[in-house]
C-alpha cells in the first residue's frame, strides 16, 4: 500500500480538498487496493470538525463527496506515509523540521510534480480561508492531483 498525506495549516480547506480529489482520481483508476489517502494540518485548532463549507461546496460542484474531520499532523505520519504533500512553503519548513533526517516519507510542496509537468506555474497552493478563491483552489488541486497520480503510477509500476 502507498500512503499518501497532503497538509495545510488548519485541514479544513486546501488538504482536505486534496484528499478529496486525489481519493476520487485513484478510485476511477481502479487504485484504491494499492493507494491510501489522507490529510492533516500542522495546527490543531480545527481537529474534529468538517471541512470548511467553501471546499465542500466546491467538491460538490464536481461530483466529489467528502466527509473527513480535521486533525493534527503528527510525529507517527512521518514513519507512516510514503509521501507527505505540504500546500506551502510555511508547512512544508513545519513538517521538515519534525521530521529532521528520520523519516524515509518524500516530504515535498503538492504541486511540485504539476510544476515540473509544466501543468501550473506556481508552487504553492493559497489558502482560500480569508481569501474565498476556492475555485482557484479546485483548479490547482485538479492540476497537482493528476501529476502526483501519473507520478505515483509511474514510480512505482501502477
Amino acid at each position: 500500500m502507498i500512503n499518501v498525506l497532503f497538509v495545510c495549516l488548519g485541514n479544513i480547506c486546501r488538504s482536505p480538498m486534496a484528499d478529496a480529489v486525489f481519493q476520487d482520481k485513484v478510485a476511477k483508476a481502479g487504485l484504491s487496493d494499492k493507494i491510501s489517502v489522507d490529510s492533516a494540518g500542522t495546527g490543531g485548532w480545527h481537529e474534529g470538525e468538517t471541512a470548511h463549507r467553501g471546499t465542500l461546496n466546491v467538491l460538490k460542484k464536481h461530483g466529489i463527496a467528502y466527509n473527513g474531520r480535521a486533525r493534527q499532523f503528527k510525529q507517527g505520519d512521518l514513519s507512516t506515509f510514503d509521501y507527505i504533500l505540504a500546500m506551502d512553503l510555511s508547512n512544508l519548513n513545519n513538517i521538515e523540521r519534525m521530521a529532521g533526517r528520520n523519516s524515509d516519507a518524500h516530504i515535498s510542496l503538492f504541486l511540485h510534480y504539476a510544476e515540473q509537468a509544466g501543468s501550473v506555474d506556481v508552487d504553492e497552493v493559497p489558502d482560500p480561508y480569508y481569501t474565498g478563491q476556492f475555485d482557484y483552489v479546485y483548479d490547482l488541486v485538479e492540476k497537482g492531483a493528476d501529476a502526483l497520480l501519473k507520478h505515483i503510477r509511474e514510480t512505482h509500476n501502477l
